[in-house]
């Protein structure tokens, strides 16, 4: 008897245990079911035109870019450490200048790494045959205004300059920069003559590249 008494406790307080259990497994599951993983930090992300004419801007969405990040425009197998263009972009819509020369080409967001960049992101970027357009009077007294209007890839560093028809491409003169402002009024030189009116583009792989003239009389 004294042993069926013993038993009988230890059973009550078996069931006790696991109706404690069974009543904490519940909260147990909800609070696991509740617990929010990690979320991830936000990703890099970058969006711009895949063709564009060779020397224009080329405007890139950026989002998310790592501290230090950089723009670059490179060829395709070109290494990491290699590019023609290379930007550290100051706001979330930065501006890359384009090379001046058809061809395939890729634009990239670069971070470095133990003193080497390292490409993040990448995407193809071609650029098609540049043009310009001029207009302006075909003649203009010596010393007067002389309204022009230039039109063309329209690169921070291209210029529409009146010069003499034989001067080399890089002869200085008075100008103006359709990255500006496409209309402009130049003052004509004090000498008569046949002068020429240039659309000069100015880019990587293209600097002083002509692509449109006119002549305009100087009376």
């Amino acid at each position: 008897m004294p042993i069926g008494k013993s038993a009988h406790p230890a059973g009550a307080l078996s069931r006790r245990a696991l109706l404690i259990v069974a009543g904490l497994w519940p909260a147990t599951a909800l609070a696991q079911k509740q617990a929010k993983p990690t979320p991830r930090p936000p990703q890099p992300a970058i969006s711009a035109a895949r063709s564009i004419m060779a020397g224009a801007p080329l405007s890139v969405f950026l989002s998310n870019a790592p501290q230090g990040a950089r723009l670059a425009i490179a060829r395709p197998d070109d290494p990491a450490d290699k590019a023609i263009v290379v930007l550290q972009p100051k706001n979330t819509v930065p501006s890359l200048q384009t090379p001046g020369t058809v061809g395939a080409y890729e634009l990239r967001l670069t971070v470095e790494k133990d003193g080497q960049p390292q490409i993040l992101l990448r995407q193809p970027l071609a650029t098609s045959e540049p043009s310009a357009t001029l207009a302006a009077p075909e003649r203009v007294g010596r010393n007067q205004a002389l309204p022009v209007r230039g039109i063309g890839p329209n690169g921070e560093q291209d210029r529409v300059m009146l010069v003499k028809p034989d001067s080399p491409p890089d002869t200085d003169g008075p100008r103006f920069f359709p990255a500006e402002n496409v209309e402009a009024t130049l003052e004509a030189p004090d000498q008569p003559g046949v002068y020429e009116l240039r659309y000069v583009m100015h880019a990587p792989l293209a600097e002083h590249r002509i692509l449109a003239r006119r002549t305009v009389r100087v009376e």
